[in-house]
């Protein structure tokens, strides 16, 4: 394997490492948080608390998982001269920037704008000719298959989250439209580990991308190896 065959496991290594153990502990404590709120179920006073500063790290890990993946697979894909360099890197850079605000600001106007400007910038970043998509198309059933898509649209419920939480912790009707959210983010957690692995079936190493780009994906034939 060469280093940028290392580079493309980095996404799938953190998702498996950190994200989805994590996810885990998340949904644990949620589901005792709730019970002791609504049962009384003798459970310790931090799981609450717990819930929400690990929450917060999962949101937040998500978004960066993506902008990691973003940055790997426009940069491997980029020719050293190419003038549209410089423009990914301030877009890249300033959709950290802006995660990195809303994290820390406090007003509901700001945390609201903070939070769309990352998405969008996630958005601009994956538009980009690089980063492979099933279909652009809702109304094909390859939209709703593609690793892609689902990764921005658990990026998105992940900055909801973020950017909501204090409305959560003081409203009951918020609570319930962030209970309705995960349940939608859990279904793409499971659905995001099966299309990534079926990814990385597709994936070909460095080194064999320049004999498979000579097949016919369509007829799924390719020409025949040279004779020695």
């Amino acid at each position: 394997m060469q280093t940028l065959d290392w580079w493309l496991l980095l996404h799938p290594v953190l998702a498996v490492v950190l994200i989805y153990p994590l996810l885990g502990i998340v949904v644990r404590l949620g589901l005792q948080a709730r019970q002791r709120r609504i049962h009384q179920a003798n459970l310790p006073a931090t799981t609450g608390r717990d819930h929400n500063q690990l929450g917060q790290w999962l949101a937040a890990a998500v978004v960066v998982l993506v902008l990691i993946a973003l940055a790997v697979v426009i940069s491997s894909k980029q020719s050293a001269d190419s003038s549209r360099q410089l423009p990914l890197l301030l877009a890249w850079l300033g959709t950290v920037t802006s995660l990195i605000a809303l994290w820390r600001v406090q007003s509901a106007g700001l945390r609201l704008s903070f939070g769309l400007i990352t998405w969008s910038g996630v958005l601009a970043l994956g538009a980009q000719p690089e980063v492979f998509r099933l279909s652009d198309n809702p109304l094909e059933g390859a939209f709703w298959q593609s690793h892609y898509w689902g990764g921005v649209l658990v990026c998105g419920l992940m900055l909801f989250n973020l950017a909501a939480w204090p409305e959560i912790q003081r409203h009951l009707s918020w609570r319930r439209l962030h209970l309705s959210a995960n349940v939608l983010a859990a279904v793409l957690f499971l659905s995001q580990g099966i299309s990534g692995s079926r990814d990385l079936l597709e994936i070909p190493l460095s080194w064999q991308q320049p004999f498979l780009q000579q097949c016919n994906w369509a007829e799924r034939v390719c020409p025949s190896p040279p004779q020695n």
